[in-house]
């Protein structure tokens, strides 16, 4: 969430972001929302005087016996007045709120412009595309061959854009999260977290995926509750409506299962595990004072990226152009890996700071030097999310007799076990 004082300061500055997103949407109604929601205070503010005013001159008539019935009318035409203007108080806040939670973040300076995938600016790539001298398979054909995957029977009991793993699949996927968690705790100073896999609507409005992108979340029907899209979630909430005690710069990272509809998502892109409705994801969260959160934003894709590095796989990174980032972003890295089985590459990795969007909207505030409260900056990044990631191990790894060569970083974590066969 904006602060409104600033958008009524600089309606140029906020427009011009919303342009640059090619949002057809400027900050003009929500100026004159506001600007009723004020008069409407004020006047209120005005009348409550005038009544606790005339309530004090009843009470000096009667201690000197005088007639208090015309002054007790108008207490009485007040109170009707004011409950009147309360009602209109509480329509013109929520009138305000709703425009104001429609407004994505402001672009930071740096992002480059653009309305589609293709204006990403690419940043550097790690790595060289390997080299086969057969012809490389999709992971869903190697995944069937090893018997490590099951999407029709997953399609059978739950629907399209969910799978079965098993077996090395399996120990695989727990082998990656384990390392992942590992490393970032270890090497890079995260404090890992266990959470709830569901959050309420607060929750999922203050980091904002409420209610921008209500359509691509998992309702709990009849209550407050949705499954998350994201470790961020409960992540950032985490100090919601808090002041936190805690030195600054805060680090957390946690494993989740991920829910997500990805309403219209269709094409070659969604098959096998290239895009699920269920996943498993590490992801990294910070809240840091606003003067470093862009020194923040570049170490937290260092720590995204040396998860890729330690596995040994090829992988880019880009800038995501304005039309390209996401509604509470500000600025927005992605990491892609090479898939060589559909000659693509992959999302595997978003890196974002939020700058202070989501704590105005989740309420999390620190005190600066001064000891007055400020809304801290969030970050947060996929350090990494699962099926890509497995997906790039797969088809880089693949070899001429189907088998599948495990990085050397997580063989630790499998007993050393180096490659999947299909009599594993």
């Amino acid at each position: 969430m904006l602060d409104i004082k600033q958008i009524r300061e600089n309606p140029a500055k906020f427009n011009e972001s919303l342009k640059k997103r090619g949002m057809d949407l400027v900050v003009e109604p929500l100026i004159l929302a506001n600007e009723n929601h004020r008069k409407i205070i004020t006047s209120l503010e005005t009348m409550q005087k005038e009544r606790n005013d005339a309530s004090k001159i009843i009470g000096t008539l009667a201690k000197e016996g005088g007639d208090v019935e015309e002054q007790k009318k108008a207490v009485r035409e007040l109170g009707e007045k004011i409950h009147y203007l309360e009602e209109e108080r509480r329509i013109a806040e929520d009138t305000e709120k709703e425009l104001l939670l429609a407004i994505p973040n402001t672009l930071h300076d740096s992002v480059p412009s653009g309305t589609k995938e293709e204006d990403n600016v690419i940043e550097r790539s790690e790595g060289e595309k390997k080299q086969f001298d057969f012809e490389p398979k999709s992971h869903w054909d190697l995944g069937d061959e090893l018997g490590i995957f099951d999407f029709p029977r997953a399609a059978k009991m739950t629907g399209a854009g969910y799978a079965i793993l098993k077996g090395d699949a399996c120990r695989l996927q727990r082998a990656l999260i384990q390392f992942m968690l590992d490393v970032h705790t270890a090497e890079h100073g995260f404090t890992e977290m266990e959470t709830p896999f569901v959050c309420n609507t607060e929750s999922m409005t203050g980091t904002g995926q409420l209610p921008k992108m209500v359509e691509d979340m998992y309702k709990i029907q009849d209550e407050d509750l949705w499954l998350i899209p994201t470790a961020e979630v409960p992540l950032t909430n985490y100090y919601r409506d808090e002041i936190i005690s805690d030195e600054l710069p805060i680090y957390l990272t946690g494993y989740t299962p991920c829910f997500r509809r990805e309403a219209g998502a269709a094409g070659k892109m969604t098959r096998g595990l290239n895009r699920l409705h269920q996943f498993d994801k590490v992801e990294m969260v910070k809240f840091v004072q606003p003067e470093t959160s862009y020194d923040e934003l570049e170490s937290l894709l260092v720590s995204a990226e040396n998860i890729i590095k330690k596995l040994g796989l090829h992988y880019r990174v880009l800038t995501l152009c304005s039309g390209d980032t996401s509604f509470a972003s500000a600025k927005t890295y992605d990491i892609e890996l090479w898939a060589p089985g559909q000659d693509a590459w992959l999302e595997v990795s978003s890196v974002s700071n939020f700058e202070d969007f989501q704590a105005r909207r989740a309420n999390i505030r620190y005190r600066g030097t001064e000891g007055k409260p400020r809304f801290v900056h969030t970050l947060n990044g996929s350090g990494v999310a699962l099926p890509r990631l497995m997906v790039a191990i797969l088809e880089n790894g693949q070899q001429a007799d189907g088998s599948i060569i495990i990085p050397e970083a997580i063989r630790p974590y499998l007993g050393g076990k180096e490659r999947i066969t299909a009599n594993a």
